[in-house]
């Protein structure tokens, strides 16, 4: 696989931001070292441009005729290599040089099939990018069944974010896909993206934006989506240790703002959760939900999801340097596994040079090159991240993505900033998801 050729934009009237970047693809198009024909096209857009996305995807698709497959949602926000645009109207594409024997975009009328064929009988899912609606009944065992749908078990990608239309795109071939009829390839609910075979290398990890604040405990007791008892203590009572406030006080306003700021990390039943036990940190195995309600009766804390007795909880609050800290961690993960002998480190970062980075847009780039052109490359990169991270979070505009660049070089980049976050089999809140595509020849 060659580079991704890659654009973004912003601009009030969506044509003229579809333009700016037709310019920028077809100029990398014509460069030896980026993909002149790639049939695979990701297209992320601002809710800015929701209701006009069936226009959108139409005048790319005309303009891009060699491109035959579309896959993407909307966001609050797009990025792409080095920037994001957060509440402005903005699209970010890249097309994905991947061979068409190894990927089967699907939606809900064209889903991917249930029991993978016989050896040689057909496209069989190794991998595969999802966008869905959060307001998609049951969600999180359509997520499970769909991983059962690949080889792998393993999603990367995201919920569509919107003040307009939660659109998703999804279209194959000549503009339709086999069991879709006359769709358009706009769609509005449900789950849709692209699956990949076994042939198409990709490394991808999950960063966490949330710290503890208290230990880890074990839900001994629980109904629907309370938490009734950790290790047998009354859940309320824990809560409020750990934050070390009263409800009992003349004003309880001060220990409600603390609750408030709280949130709860979750393991599944029968998990380990290794992350927090061996770093202190969360690790991939913490979903973070919201705390939606106090149970004063029974003691209990209300969750944004199902509980059981046997989860592990542990309270946290969002933490900017602990983000931070875990962005880059990723990154050198995976420059690690693509470069474990060749690849020097990259150079460490202080909370200083972070604030410069992101007051400083073309700073990113500098001192840190790409991976090498030998080996294993990266061709293109998809960073989900959640709507409540990007930029304001990270301490400027653009912030976020400038820390992925630092890390992992100039490599074509498009991503959204969506309503949850989707990586294994998992809905997760407050994290970023970075995957990279790979050329090992």
């Amino acid at each position: 696989m060659k580079l991704f050729p890659s654009g973004h934009a912003t601009h009030p009237q969506w044509r003229m931001a579809a333009a700016l970047v037709l310019a920028q693809l077809r100029a990398q198009m014509a460069l030896p070292e980026y993909a002149s024909a790639p049939t695979l096209g990701l297209l992320y857009v601002t809710d800015h441009y929701g209701n006009e996305a069936q226009a959108l995807l139409d005048y790319l698709s005309g303009e891009l005729p060699e491109v035959t497959d579309w896959t993407g949602t909307v966001g609050v926000g797009v990025s792409a290599n080095n920037a994001e645009y957060f509440d402005e109207p903005a699209l970010s594409v890249m097309l994905l040089d991947v061979p068409a024997d190894q990927y089967r975009v699907f939606s809900g009328v064209a889903p991917l099939p249930t029991h993978a064929p016989h050896p040689g009988a057909g496209f069989v899912a190794h991998t595969a990018l999802v966008h869905a609606d959060g307001r998609t009944p049951e969600l999180t065992e359509l997520l499970a069944e769909m991983a059962a749908r690949t080889d792998t078990g393993y999603l990367f990608g995201g919920l569509s974010a919107s003040r307009t239309s939660n659109v998703q795109f999804a279209v194959g071939g000549d503009g339709n896909m086999a069991g879709q009829g006359g769709a358009s390839g706009v769609f509005d609910g449900g789950l849709s993206g692209v699956a990949f075979g076994a042939g198409v290398a990709l490394v991808s990890r999950v960063t966490q934006g949330c710290q503890p604040v208290g230990a880890l405990r074990t839900i001994t007791a629980a109904q629907d989506n309370v938490v009734l008892a950790l290790d047998g203590e009354p859940a309320l009572d824990v809560l409020l240790d750990t934050l070390q406030v009263s409800l009992d006080s003349g004003d309880p306003q001060p220990a409600l703002r603390k609750v408030r700021a709280t949130l709860a990390g979750l393991v599944s039943a029968g998990e380990q959760p290794l992350g927090q036990r061996r770093t202190g940190h969360f690790g991939t195995d913490t979903r973070v939900r919201h705390i939606v309600g106090l149970d004063g009766s029974r003691r209990g804390v209300a969750l944004a999801d199902h509980v059981e007795a046997g989860m592990h909880l542990a309270f946290c609050q969002r933490n900017v340097a602990a983000a931070r800290a875990d962005l880059m961690r990723i990154c050198a993960e995976i420059r690690e596994e693509l470069e474990p002998e060749e690849l020097e480190p990259a150079p460490m970062v202080s909370s200083d040079t972070l604030g410069d980075l992101a007051a400083a847009p073309g700073a990113a780039a500098r001192g840190t090159s790409a991976l090498p052109q030998t080996g294993r490359r990266i061709c293109g990169a998809i960073y989900v991240s959640c709507s409540g991270r990007g930029g304001p979070h990270f301490g400027g505009p653009s912030a976020e993505l400038q820390i992925v660049r630092h890390a992992l070089g100039d490599v074509p980049l498009a991503g959204f900033f969506a309503g949850g976050e989707i990586a294994h089999h998992h809905l997760y809140g407050y994290t970023g998801v970075l995957t990279v595509f790979v050329n090992s020849e």
